[in-house]
């Protein structure tokens, strides 16, 4: 997990920020990014994948990486936007979101497959680097958590749709609701089912 920054650091970058979106696949909410930056020996065996702990690791883990973290930041890009510019291109909005608000800036940007193209700053992107890449994993925790906290607040506003189940993913829940009740304000209106109505 500490491999690929260790290596950076050898090379001279002391500033390497992790960054990783979630919500990529639901039906409703936004996409959240997140990026984080550590101090150089800060290390955690419990930090991974969001997707591979429970949701109460992902609760402690997410206050443990903000009280250690060199930086943190979220993006967060709404389900109009990912109408309008497509899943994809709103992923790397937020994750831009994310990464310009670190302070202090990052010297290198470590991300999960995607490539973000900020500015001069020196970036790789890897497959699967939410498992393999410590700061990655972080990010992706931090993001999960915030997306979650977001909908359980749509949960409150819409609770007819069971968001705080299962946080917009197309469930068999939520497409019976969406089959009952048609689209709420915070549906992603050119994602299936939607845009086959």
């Amino acid at each position: 997990m500490y491999l690929e920054e260790r290596n950076l650091r050898l090379r001279g970058f002391n500033l390497i920020a992790g960054t990783d979106e979630a919500g990529r696949g639901p039906l409703a909410g936004p996409v959240v990014a997140a990026a984080v930056i550590f101090p150089e020996h800060y290390k955690n065996k419990f930090i991974h994948d969001s997707k591979e702990l429970t949701p109460m690791q992902r609760e402690q883990l997410f206050v443990e990486i903000k009280n250690n973290a060199l930086s943190y930041a979220v993006g967060v890009v709404g389900w109009k936007q990912i109408d309008s510019m497509g899943i994809l291109n709103a992923s790397k909005l937020a994750m831009r979101q994310a990464v310009l608000k670190l302070d202090p800036a990052p010297d290198f940007i470590l991300s999960d497959a995607v490539g973000l193209n900020i500015m001069d700053i020196p970036q790789k992107a890897l497959i699967r680097a939410d498992s393999s890449i410590f700061c990655v994993a972080a990010a992706s925790i931090i993001a999960k958590v915030h997306r979650d906290h977001l909908m359980m607040g749509y949960h409150k506003k819409y609770p007819e749709y069971g968001f705080g189940e299962h946080m917009g993913y197309g469930t068999e829940l939520h497409l019976g609701a969406i089959k009952k009740l048609g689209a709420c304000p915070i549906h992603r209106l050119s994602f299936s089912p939607f845009s086959k109505l």
